[in-house]
């Protein structure tokens, strides 16, 4: 595993440059708001919607700037990830949109809607046991036996500065905002927000939010160096991954704090979201909305930015409904 010093740190310049290059292979995704979910708060809400974003995710902004940065000659062998999901349909995604092959290790306990949508993509899918230490044992297998180019879920710069130009819309689309709030795993999403808003926003306060069963950035945060969980068990499948080098040096220096919500209260989010917004999204991106309920003091009277980060869900096991 490469430590921070082998690692380039994204710049702004990098997310400027990463917007014109995905520009043509993502949506400028709208912001969404909601009076019932304002007066329930007391804040005024912004959802940035990457539920509408291309493959359903805002994971599609940091792999189309890896597999578009790419030269001809490292593009040919491909790529390759582990990932539970959304980074791995995204990244399917942006290799077929480029022509190239997409290798994929995911857990074999992935939702189901998840594998289909890689496969539909392209992608080539490799499975594992769900958890860290399984997922990179195979990883390094496919990557040995195709030589692919490795576009890491999230301790990657050219992921990150990708990740970024979601909260960068975001600025350009809402103005005023006091507080920005994502939904927190290994913390590329969150990195890229704190890329975007140190350097252009820094008044402006960052949370994370992350279930209390895979709580491991939390206690990161907490304790000043990473906590990895192997395996936690959580159903915001999304979040289960541990913060990297280079995640964590974002985390640790610009995050106000971090957040945690119950099973209970991420589920009960995801309701209300579908109830009272009309939208899908998966149960990872509910777990923002859990933490604001929860902790209504630290937003009340506030302009908050809320990342709805996708909408992959599981069709056929929404949590709410008695299997």
């Amino acid at each position: 595993m490469k430590d921070l010093h082998d690692m380039t740190i994204p710049t702004y310049d990098d997310v400027l440059a990463a917007h014109a290059r995905i520009a043509p292979y993502i949506h400028r995704t709208p912001i969404l708001t909601s009076s019932y979910l304002n007066a329930l708060t007391g804040a005024e809400l912004f959802f940035k919607c990457e539920n509408f974003q291309k493959a359903g995710a805002f994971k599609v902004r940091g792999a189309s700037n890896a597999v578009f940065g790419l030269s001809d000659e490292m593009a040919a062998r491909g790529v390759a990830t582990h990932s539970s999901g959304n980074h791995a349909l995204s990244l399917s995604y942006a290799a077929g949109r480029r022509g190239i092959p997409c290798h994929v290790v995911m857990p074999r306990t992935a939702p189901e809607a998840k594998k289909a949508a890689v496969r539909g993509y392209g992608g080539i899918i490799t499975e594992c046991e769900p958890s860290t230490t399984s997922r990179e044992a195979v990883f390094a297998e496919v990557q040995a036996a195709t030589g692919a180019e490795f576009v890491h879920p999230y301790n990657d710069p050219r992921v990150i500065a990708g990740q970024a130009t979601c909260s960068k819309e975001l600025l350009e689309q809402v103005e005023g905002l006091d507080a920005v709030i994502a939904p927190i795993g290994g913390g590329g999403m969150v990195a890229g927000t704190c890329l975007t808003l140190s350097n252009i926003a820094p008044h402006i306060e960052i949370f994370a939010a992350e279930p209390e069963q895979a709580d491991d950035a939390y206690r990161s945060f907490k304790a000043g160096h990473i906590i990895a969980d192997d395996a936690p068990v959580t159903i915001a499948d999304g979040l289960k991954v541990p913060l990297k080098e280079l995640t964590w040096h974002f985390v640790s220096n610009h995050v106000t704090d971090i957040l945690t919500a119950s099973e209970e209260e991420i589920i009960a989010a995801m309701k209300l979201t579908w109830q009272r917004m009309k939208i899908v999204i998966e149960a990872s991106c509910a777990v923002p909305l859990a933490t604001i309920l929860k902790n209504p003091d630290i937003f009340a009277g506030k302009r908050v930015g809320v990342i709805i980060t996708g909408g992959n869900g599981d069709m056929d096991t929404l949590p709410w409904i008695k299997q």
